[in-house]
């Protein structure tokens, strides 16, 4: 079973700016979209994708990423 990081990876294309959706999905949830976001930095550590935009939440006390875009690059 393919994880949501997976499956927005292996739906995008390559060198092609994505973000992550946040509307009419799971990831209305802002920690949901924050555990993806996470999952995608991870590939990034990994070298599948490059992320091109990033956005914390101002609240100290729970940081949670409330945007995110990647580009695929492998």
């Amino acid at each position: 079973m393919r994880s949501l990081a997976q499956t927005f990876y292996l739906d995008s294309e390559f060198g092609t700016v994505q973000e992550l959706p946040k509307a009419g999905c799971a990831l209305e949830n802002p920690y949901v979209y924050d555990a993806v976001a996470q999952d995608m930095k991870s590939m990034a550590r990994q070298g599948l994708v490059e992320i091109v935009d990033e956005r914390v939440s101002p609240v100290p006390d729970v940081p949670l990423v409330e945007h995110l875009a990647f580009r695929r690059v492998r």
